[in-house]
């Protein structure tokens, strides 16, 4: 399988907005505006499509959703689709979307994170069609630390010169703004220090491959089935498989993890990155403990605390991209190429 990427976004190409997953409520349609404003202010026009509605978990059953965002994905005119945000069972439009009809379009960019992995990691790897783990259109807003990009400079790179992205050093240890009281809020607070961790040993990293993963809750879901097999992607190179997990607690994530690695996610992994989580460990086992139990076994560096995850900042990731990662006691980095 070849890595098509879709082309970089220009001055005035369209962009979709759909909710495949769970849509906005009105308390919150405040933030909704600033985002769509926030992406128009990059140049761009806004479609919002019908699937928004945030009385119930799912913004609209479930055929309607997968015609929606298949719709959007085989239009030529629409060049990415983003989310609000996530939501919990997007894993019903699976069955219902034409995987073929949208391998056969022109590629457009689909952008996402937590429960968005149900759709970005099966279409990388059922259509070859790079996809972008990055903040959704709610958190778009918020002005990226230095050192890291927005999914907005992702989209708009050109192929071929190199994505490389920092950590800050600092994330948001607690609590979450109220979008409620202050919709347009746009400055991120980090206040706590924190760097990358590496799990399985001591000494540098410096590793290479295609990256590929998502978030631990929803992808165990699709373990051992055909939207999550990574056996024929891009022939036998190497992959960057990361992974993160919002809230489940370090017992749950031990076993999806260990039931990723004997379904054969991890087969080609020359390393795994995993995303720093305010999920809860146990009095016996923490996070870092439940990772190195589930994926030490597979020989390959393990390196945590990542900012590819529900722990702001984030640092978006492409689905396909080759990715170089570094990590040292003085310097830690992930460069992408999209070629």
């Amino acid at each position: 399988m070849t890595i098509r990427y879709p082309r970089p976004l220009r001055p005035g190409d369209r962009v979709g907005v759909t909710s495949p997953s769970s849509g906005v409520p009105e308390v919150l349609r405040g933030r909704l505006d600033v985002a769509v404003r926030t992406v128009e202010a990059a140049g761009y026009e806004v479609v919002v499509g019908r699937c928004m509605d945030g009385a119930m978990h799912v913004s609209a059953p479930a055929a309607e959703r997968a015609a929606e965002l298949t719709a959007m994905l085989t239009d030529p005119s629409i060049r990415a689709v983003v989310p609000p945000w996530g939501g919990e069972t997007g894993i019903d439009l699976l069955p219902l979307l034409d995987f073929e009809a949208i391998g056969r379009a022109e590629p457009t960019w689909v952008v996402g994170y937590s429960d968005m992995s149900t759709l970005i990691t099966p279409l990388a790897l059922r259509t070859g069609v790079a996809t972008v783990h990055g903040n959704c259109l709610m958190e778009t807003p918020y002005r990226p630390p230095e050192g890291l990009l927005s999914w907005l400079d992702v989209v708009a790179a050109p192929q071929g010169p190199p994505l490389t992205q920092i950590p800050p050093g600092r994330y948001r240890a607690a609590g979450r703004d109220d979008w409620i009281a202050e919709p347009g809020i746009r400055d991120l607070t980090l206040d706590a220090e924190g760097a990358w961790t590496r799990l399985d040993g001591d000494g540098d990293v410096d590793v290479a491959g295609r990256l590929i993963g998502g978030c631990t809750e929803i992808l165990a879901n699709l373990a051992g089935t055909p939207y999550l097999d990574t056996a024929g992607f891009v022939g036998d190179e190497p992959l960057l498989v990361y992974v993160e997990a919002c809230e489940d607690d370090a017992f749950t994530v031990c076993r999806n993890l260990h039931g990723m690695r004997l379904a054969g996610f991890f087969d080609r992994a020359a390393a795994v990155l995993v995303g720093r989580t305010r999920a809860p460990g146990s009095p016996t086992l923490s996070q870092h403990e439940a990772v190195l139990d589930a994926l030490g076994p597979l020989g390959v560096p393990v390196v945590a605390d990542v900012e590819c995850g529900h722990v702001p900042p984030f640092l978006p990731l492409v689905n396909g991209a080759r990715g170089r990662v570094l990590h040292t006691a003085v310097r830690s980095q992930i460069v992408q190429t999209l070629d």
